[in-house]
């Protein structure tokens, strides 16, 4: 991949990264985008995640404090707000929710097979979460006129996703969410609020996904500009916090490569014919092995 030089989209800006756990995550990645940009900014995660990942070792790498934050309780949100505006000088000007977690697809729990407790904390961790965060930014007066928020969506929030189970459900969510407060914030106060959904990229958060080499292969196939990178969709969130997209909100913004408008690609077609002249060598093989016998 072609490495993209600063351009000092973020000079001056302050924020914070929800979600950074290791090199793999997007939020890892758009730290590190958003730095080279210029901003400062606070990392955030849960406490059983910054003692499990290396979010301690990416602020030490861009400058940045860690503040433990639940973002599922309201309190350990208004604290988060509190302590970065202090650290930062200010209010904020962009914020990215990179949180998401499902312990039906941990478990290989069925969508018609789901544990509702389990169902309930899938969706308030994962898009209930951005509510709460902006709710609270909200009654802090925690962003500047024009703060840009980003969250990562996916395909599966409006298409059926076979095992992506009731992560779909939440993703849904989350998206509703962003149209409903970027409406309401946006007539408050000009921030913006907006999805990406992302290609998948090999996070760990993905792993949950047991079937993703498969899917990662027909994504590939499929998109006509290929699958996009970790590094593409941090280029893009730095670009969302910019002044550059100040008229951009409520919006969900396909980082695919082109995969979410596309019915058939040739590549697919190929792809999917070799499968098939193997799959019929194979058969052809087995028929003539049993005449044998």
């Amino acid at each position: 991949m072609t490495s993209i030089g600063s351009h000092n989209l973020l000079q001056g800006k302050r924020g914070i990264i929800f979600g950074a756990l290791d090199e793999r995550s997007l939020a890892w990645k758009t730290a590190l985008r958003c730095k080279a940009e210029g901003a400062s900014f606070v990392l955030t995660n849960t406490r059983q995640a910054l003692a499990l990942g290396k979010t301690e070792e990416l602020g030490k790498a861009v400058g940045a404090e860690v503040i433990a934050c639940d973002a599922t309780d309201t309190d350990d949100i208004r604290r988060l707000l509190e302590q970065s505006m202090s650290l930062l000088g200010g209010k904020l000007d962009f914020v990215l929710h990179s949180i998401a977690m499902s312990q039906n697809m941990r478990r290989h729990r069925a969508y018609d097979d789901l544990n509702y407790n389990y169902l309930q904390t899938t969706l308030d961790i994962s898009a209930v979460s951005l509510h709460k965060i902006l709710q609270e930014c909200m009654k802090a007066d925690a962003l500047e006129e024009y703060a840009s928020v980003v969250t990562l969506t996916y395909i599966a929030s409006e298409r059926f996703l076979s095992e992506y189970g009731d992560m779909s459900d939440a993703k849904a969510l989350l998206e509703s969410i962003v149209r409903n407060m970027g409406g309401i914030y946006g007539r408050k106060k000009h921030v913006r609020v907006n999805a990406i959904s992302q290609s998948p990229v090999r996070t760990r958060s993905e792993q949950q996904y047991h079937e993703v080499n498969y899917f990662h292969t027909y994504a590939g196939q499929m998109a006509p500009l290929g699958l996009a990178s970790s590094e593409d969709c941090a280029g893009l969130c730095a670009m969302l916090f910019s002044d550059y997209t100040r008229g951009v909100t409520m919006q969900t913004i396909y980082n695919d490569g082109g995969f979410s408008q596309t019915v058939m690609s040739h590549d697919f077609i190929e792809f999917f014919r070799k499968g098939m002249e193997n799959y019929h060598l194979t058969e052809t093989d087995e028929i003539q092995q049993d005449n044998e016998d």
